[in-house]
């Protein structure tokens, strides 16, 4: 089946700050659907937010989208799926959004390898309310809620995802769209629970571009092999989220095939 070309804009105002790493990520997401619906229907996607700036991305991408409450995302997209396991489920979610309040929701997908992608907006703070401290913001972190300085360590994402049994484990970079779009397709196409953190730099609160551009390295530049576990575990825990150095590998860190929740109970 050959797919119609369509504009996905649906020519909303777009509120996000200028140069927000937001726009890359609805870039490299529009850009792999357009490409996948040379096989997939646009109408067999179905998008699902949470609540923050993330969330808009649904206002302005032309396909079927359910916003959820603040963390309920997955549980919310489940259902769909459990409804229509034809169609590609695609969450969007902020890091305050899924490692705070629906941390569960997130763990438990991942556990009983839920066939949904999960795109993770992770600018590292609460920047819809203007900066606060969140799970991964780093020791120190001096916003808000924290004036001098967050005392506590950040969460590492992708180790949490590694044990909790997630079947796609990725990391990508706002700043960098073809890759960050490969990465998406892959996960959007992988039968399984996929787990994309992406490095989203917010301009506003926390700007991170020149830490990433001077530290990301791609895996596949260095031979990762995906189907090794312990190799991922390892190449997860190379960088903390703490740290505002060193090396920051993006790509494909885990993928293995596995039976899906939806297969499971028929």
């Amino acid at each position: 089946m050959k797919a119609v070309k369509k504009s996905l804009y649906t020519g909303a105002e777009i509120t996000w700050c200028r140069l927000c790493g937001n726009f890359n990520i609805m870039s490299a997401f529009g850009w792999a659907v357009q490409e996948l619906a040379e096989e997939i229907p646009y109408e067999n996607f179905v998008m699902v937010s949470g609540i923050g700036c993330h969330g808009k991305i649904v206002d302005y991408i032309d396909l079927n989208s359910f916003y959820s409450l603040h963390g309920r995302a997955l549980p919310t997209a489940t259902g769909i799926k459990l409804a229509n396991p034809e169609l590609k489920v695609i969450c969007f979610v902020g890091d305050g959004d899924i490692y705070a309040e629906g941390i569960s929701h997130l763990i438990f997908s991942a556990k009983r390898n839920t066939d949904i992608t999960v795109i993770v907006h992770n600018n590292r703070a609460y920047s819809l309310t203007t900066g606060q401290f969140a799970p991964t913001s780093p020791a120190g972190f001096k916003g808000k809620s924290t004036p001098y300085g967050s005392p506590e360590d950040p969460l590492n994402p992708l180790t949490l995802m590694l044990s909790s049994g997630a079947t796609f484990v990725a990391r990508g970079y706002a700043g960098l769209v073809d890759h960050l779009k490969n990465i998406i397709k892959e996960a959007i196409i992988h039968k399984g629970f996929s787990f994309i953190d992406v490095l989203q730099p917010c301009v506003a609160f926390y700007n991170t571009y020149e830490l990433y551009n001077n530290n990301v390295y791609r895996l596949e530049d260095e031979g990762h092999d995906p189907t090794d576990y312990e190799l991922a575990l390892s190449k997860a825990k190379e960088w903390d989220y703490n740290t505002e150095g060193g090396r920051i590998g993006i790509g494909i860190f885990y993928k293995v095939s596995k039976q899906t929740f939806e297969e499971r109970i028929g």
